[in-house]
């Protein structure tokens, strides 16, 4: 009975330790998670003009559209007529050219927002290529540089925090580990003695994987309430992440934190337990 008594405080330390380096965990992958919705909000602002040639006719203008919007990497696309083209120029600080033409020097166009997927130099190409086909189309634009340089730095971004997360991930476990195996530290003649009563391996390791199941869990779910507190408390703050809230991968990330917590706490659990039968008793002093 002492040596239960003694083991509990033991229990509740694992199951802290384990719940702020899963926590931890949780949060990097959080952060990964908003810097994917992040880029896929900026490359879903990149705008393609697809500019049309002068005197074409309205419902020519929305057969085109219908066809563009029928296309995959097509999320939205808006009409911009001649005197609309003409407003935006003014707005975005243009001089006024009226003053010299006597006539609207711009053209009418499909203004489209593409799928993420789709905003990269090798697919706008072949968009632009598919767009051109039409024979009332003149040109397609859009911000070439930008999309590369974002593309770029989307990319060193990625590579930067897969490495973080990888690096952490081995750190969790190691931690998780450790804490788990000083846990199981108080238990270790309490193992030995059942072990030199006659009592089989399975028999002996079968309470502790089971209140392992348990830690971990226990340990899943905290660092998962935590995470949420989190979550809600910066969404509150900062309502523009909403729009990048991704309710899957969120789901998977926290299901995920409460597998690893499981997994670990009794595996390393298990071998501790098989550690301690092997040793002499000699050696657990």
């Amino acid at each position: 009975m002492s040596t239960g008594k003694k083991a509990k405080p033991s229990y509740v330390y694992a199951i802290i330790g384990i719940s702020l380096v899963l926590f931890l965990l949780g949060t990097l992958g959080w952060l990964v998670i908003n810097g994917r919705g992040l880029s896929r909000s900026f490359k879903e602002d990149i705008e393609v003009e697809v500019i049309l040639h002068d005197n074409t006719r309205d419902e020519m203008i929305q057969k085109m559209k219908s066809v563009l919007d029928n296309q995959p990497f097509v999320k939205h696309s808006e009409i911009i007529t001649k005197d609309e083209a003409a407003k935006r120029f003014f707005q975005d600080g243009g001089e006024d050219f009226t003053e010299l033409l006597d006539f609207n020097p711009l053209y009418s166009s499909i203004v489209l927002k593409l799928h993420s997927d789709y905003v990269n130099k090798d697919s706008l190409e072949k968009i632009k290529t598919f767009a051109m086909q039409s024979n009332i189309v003149r040109d397609v634009t859009y911000p070439t540089t930008v999309v590369e340089k974002m593309n770029s730095n989307f990319r060193k971004i990625g590579i930067i925090l897969g490495a973080i997360s990888l690096v952490l991930f081995i750190v969790v476990i190691i931690l998780i580990d450790n804490t788990v195996r000083l846990a199981m530290f108080s238990n270790r003649f309490l193992v030995k003695t059942m072990q030199m009563v006659g009592a089989t391996r399975w028999f002996i390791s079968r309470p502790f994987d089971q209140r392992a199941l348990w830690n971990g869990l226990i340990s899943g779910l905290i660092s998962v309430v935590g995470l949420w507190i989190v979550i809600s408390f910066a969404e509150a703050q900062l309502p523009s992440l909403k729009v990048l809230h991704e309710p899957v991968l969120l789901a998977v990330l926290m299901l995920s934190m409460i597998v690893v917590g499981i997994l670990i706490s009794v595996l390393s659990t298990h071998r501790s337990v098989v550690k301690y039968l092997k040793m002499h008793v000699d050696d657990l002093y």
